[in-house]
């Protein structure tokens, strides 16, 4: 059904909704989130300071069946990094430090894996994903939930990172990074990552139900909290909360629609508080929104977008002549959207409790559009068709994959044995790999990340294909095994036989070695 919104929505430009407006986002939302399987979703406008739209849909959890409304907490996940910007903001304008201050000036202990950058990173560095690091590296210190290293354990193997990049060469998003940044916090302040944004920015903000963490959370009792949902053979099931306490600083907040038009506003009346509170100064407002890392711009997009790139803690862009400050957040299940344009006074969120991008897309560039007066392009049918092929696409890559392993499998001789492969394998800075075998089948688990285990299926003549238990991860790879002369492996690298798989599942940067 194609829907219609530009000549009812451009009028949202100069005024509140009507009750016509309100119902046609409403019937766009609800077929949104019958399109890509999304259970519930809540979406909150703010313009001129007042807040035009707030509501849910559909059901905050498959097992309760509850409603979801603009109350129920998600985890907001990388939507986190603005506060973790903005409580660095705060450090400097106390002076407790400088942007450009060393990070071993807070963290001495800490090292990169090249002598030169381990002493030339600036706590700016940290968190604008220039370090030198590549797309999600070393994620698996911290994902999926689970695993049993600390803060400490990850600030200390960075420096078995071998970066992708050279130093400050370009954008390479990275939440390890931001990890180190909520350590300076927590050095400097004496408080916790959580402790700080709770105390220093929600509590004088007016956030009045969200939390520092999802833990925090639970031992608040609240009742009115999303389950995280994922697509498992194309129907979303409900899936633990996935995001682990050692990485909050990237990604660990949880908050709704209420409290997330209430930071919307805070920040575009000049990171002011209602009572009048100014808690961040314009000149490091200045550092935090301005583009400090610029990514290529396509010559053709929808926006006519000349720069993009990233602040501090923040995306930046233009459109159609407007900046844009925004962001996106993705756990396991969950995916949110933070979409603000400083001069219109227009801020748009969509919180869900599953992990289809184009889901937020839809609404975001819907509601967007409207207000800057562009027709109607017809989001939902774009996205419904471009996700139809991709999935296509994917879907064939795994069938490829595992109809090769089904056809390998009946050549016995040619298949990887035992006694070449079981053992122990190591990497730096991921730590053990255990590879077992009971006689039938192969089996590997991930000592710090023990929810990462599952069976070794066989693929050719030294590589087979890991099929993780947890089928929500849609994160099977190849693991390729290097044999000595005597035919036993003796190292191995990993990589997803999907480009479906998340980022965050970063096998390809592991660099196994037989213990």
């Amino acid at each position: 059904m194609k829907i219609r919104f530009s000549f009812v929505f451009f009028c949202l430009y100069f005024l509140s909704f009507s009750q016509i407006e309100e119902k046609k986002l409403d019937e766009l939302i609800q077929n949104t989130i019958k399109t890509f399987d999304v259970p519930g979703m809540s979406v909150g406008i703010i313009k001129d300071g007042k807040t035009v739209y707030s509501k849910g849909f559909g059901i905050r959890s498959m097992n309760t069946k509850q409603k979801m409304d603009d109350q129920t907490l998600v985890g907001i996940a990388s939507n986190s990094k603005g506060f973790t910007g903005t409580a660095l903001a705060i450090l400097v304008d106390e002076g407790k430090l400088n942007w450009d201050d060393k990070v071993t000036k807070f963290i001495p202990e800490f090292q990169m894996y090249d002598p030169f950058v381990s002493q030339e990173v600036t706590v700016k560095d940290l968190i604008t994903h220039r370090a030198g690091l590549g797309l999600g590296q070393g994620d698996l210190m911290f994902f999926p939930e689970g695993g049993s290293l600390t803060v400490n354990d990850i600030v200390h193997n960075v420096r078995y990172l071998k970066p992708k990049n050279s130093f400050r060469e370009k954008l390479d998003y990275n939440n390890i990074m931001f990890i180190v940044a909520g350590e300076v916090i927590h050095r400097i302040s004496g408080l916790s990552w959580a402790d700080f944004i709770e105390q220093k920015i929600m509590k004088p903000v007016g956030m009045t139900s969200s939390f520092g963490s999802y833990n925090r959370a639970v031992k608040a009792n609240v009742s009115n909290i999303i389950e995280a949902h994922a697509p498992v053979d194309g129907k979303a099931i409900p899936v633990p909360h996935d995001w682990n306490e050692t990485a909050n600083a990237a990604g660990g907040i949880i908050s709704n629609i209420k409290d997330m038009m209430t930071w919307a506003d805070f920040l575009m009346n000049g990171f002011t508080t209602k009572d009048g509170k100014k808690l961040v100064s314009d000149k490091q407002i200045q550092q935090l929104w301005n583009l400090q890392i610029p990514t290529p711009v396509a010559l053709k997009n929808p926006y006519d977008s000349n720069f993009g790139g990233y602040g501090l803690g923040w995306f930046v862009s233009d459109i159609k002549g407007h900046k844009q400050v925004y962001h996106t957040g993705g756990l396991i299940g969950t995916v949110t959207q933070l979409i603000l344009v400083p001069d219109m006074k227009l801020g748009i969120v969509v919180l869900t409790n599953q992990q289809s991008g184009v889901a937020f897309n839809t609404i975001s560039n819907t509601v967007k559009d409207s207000y800057l007066g562009i027709a109607d392009r017809n989001w939902l049918k774009t996205y419904s068709e471009r996700m139809a092929k991709l999935n296509a696409d994917y879907d064939k890559e795994k069938k490829d994959a595992f109809t090769k392993s089904t056809t390998f499998a009946k050549e016995k001789n040619n298949q990887i044995k035992p006694e070449q492969i079981v053992g122990t394998f190591n990497d730096p800075w991921f730590g053990d790999v255990i590879i077992s075998n009971d006689g039938k089948n192969f089996r590997i688990i991930c000592k710090n990340s023990p929810r990462l285990k599952g069976d070794l299926l066989p693929y050719s003549p030294n590589v087979m294909i890991v099929k993780w238990d947890d089928r929500s991860y849609d994160a099977d790879s190849f693991i390729n095994f290097n044999m000595d002369e005597n035919c036993k492996a003796q190292s191995a690298k990993m990589k997803p036989i999907s480009g479906v798989t998340d980022f965050s599942f970063d096998f390809e940067d592991l660099d196994l070695k037989r213990k």
